[in-house]
């Protein structure tokens, strides 16, 4: 057990649970493949043909699209676009712009053994991704997650972008067994922003077996902050979640744990630090009682 997990074990010794009341029992296939996306439609193009090309059997998966903001014309013509691979498209007509309600939603529909949530800015170059990943899962009953190393898609054309976290429990590429994700209720459906490393803390602090392997990889553009609108959203959706005071004081204070990097000059370190301080600001406003902040 690494440290981080035998913290999170000691302060919450019964983590909160998520939003998740409905869900299909049976599964149905090996694994389910789960996006939530808004437009974009380009991206989710590029990630769709990545599973289009799969050797894992067309039979053993479905795709899950969960499109925000009541859907497009767009994005609901993608099954037709791929009409081999094993598609639902959803729309839902409330809880626009809450990601941990979105994710939710695309659970509920999910059924499969294996829940592999992905970005629409996800990009899988292996064939045998699928088949990799359920076989890791096969090779251990007590596996609930598994991380595969993520590369930074950017560095391919610009090596100044070469910097990616290679494992990070994030619902860009990251694959649990469904029972662990019912028996911890599924995300907060009250986030705006970062419901996935909310839902890890939960994970973590229950003491689920997980895996981060090399034996399976993708890509995934690199955390760049233009703006702070996403970073505001996810400081003010954990300065309002379930979690007793003195974990949000803690929690607040790892959100800001990069904000001296603002001194070093390196690309990295700077997006970091413009983070970490709309996070502060997120969180401030959430602590006061202010509005919650619009992300798209």
């Amino acid at each position: 057990m690494d440290f981080r997990t035998l913290v999170l074990r000691r302060l919450l010794k019964d983590p909160p649970k998520g939003d998740l009341d409905e869900f299909i029992p049976d599964n149905r296939y090996k694994i389910s493949c789960v996006f939530v996306f808004y437009k974009r439609i380009h991206l989710m193009e590029t990630i769709l043909s990545c599973l289009n090309e799969q050797t894992f059997s067309k039979e053993d998966f479905e795709v899950v699209l969960v499109e925000d903001r009541g859907g497009s014309e767009a994005g609901s013509s993608l099954k037709a676009r791929f009409p081999s691979l094993d598609m639902k498209y959803h729309s839902p007509s409330s809880g626009w712009g809450l990601m941990g309600y979105m994710r939710n939603f695309g659970l509920s529909r999910a059924q499969g053994e294996i829940v592999l949530f992905l970005d629409d800015d996800t990009v899988i170059m292996d064939g045998e991704f699928l088949e990799r990943l359920y076989g890791l899962f096969k090779s251990d009953d007590r596996l609930m997650a598994v991380l595969p190393r993520g590369n930074a898609s950017f560095c391919l054309l610009e090596g100044r972008y070469s910097y990616h976290d290679p494992f990070f429990f994030t619902s860009r590429c990251t694959a649990y067994r469904r029972d662990c994700l019912i028996e911890l209720r599924g995300f907060d459906s009250s986030f705006i922003g970062q419901e996935d490393v909310e839902f890890a803390i939960r994970f973590l602090a229950r003491g689920y077996k997980f895996m981060a392997t090399d034996e399976i990889q993708y890509y995934h553009p690199p955390l760049i902050v233009d703006n702070l609108n996403k970073a505001v959203a996810v400081g003010y959706s954990f300065s309002r979640s379930r979690y007793n005071l003195l974990f949000k004081f803690l929690l607040g204070i790892n959100g800001a744990r990069w904000l001296p990097r603002i001194i070093f000059p390196t690309k990295k370190n700077k997006y970091m630090a413009r983070f970490s301080y709309g996070f502060m600001l997120g969180f401030i406003k959430g602590m006061v009682g202010a509005k919650p902040p619009l992300y798209t």
